[in-house]
């Protein structure tokens, strides 16, 4: 028998997502559902606000990323007509 993580504190079969999808939205309380088909997460129900500050957080990490590779570089000055 395999075990397989759960990332969520809230679970719901796809039988319950399937009758009041919000209702289980709002059971998350802003946080990702997990949706089980057979006790086996097969998808994560991520609330619009959540999903947002994800991806704002992966465009951080991202910046953060391209900073670190040019710091050190020599830095020069541009017209914005070279732009």
């Amino acid at each position: 028998m395999s075990t397989h993580p759960i990332f969520a504190d809230t679970a719901v079969s796809i039988s319950d997502l399937k009758k009041n999808p919000m209702v289980v939205i709002e059971q998350g309380k802003g946080f990702p559902v997990a949706v089980l088909k057979k006790n086996v997460p097969v998808f994560y129900a991520v609330p619009a606000a959540a999903y947002e500050a994800l991806i704002d957080k992966l465009d951080d990490m991202e910046l953060a990323q391209i900073v670190h590779e040019r710091e050190g570089q020599p830095s020069r000055v541009i017209t914005l007509d070279e732009l």
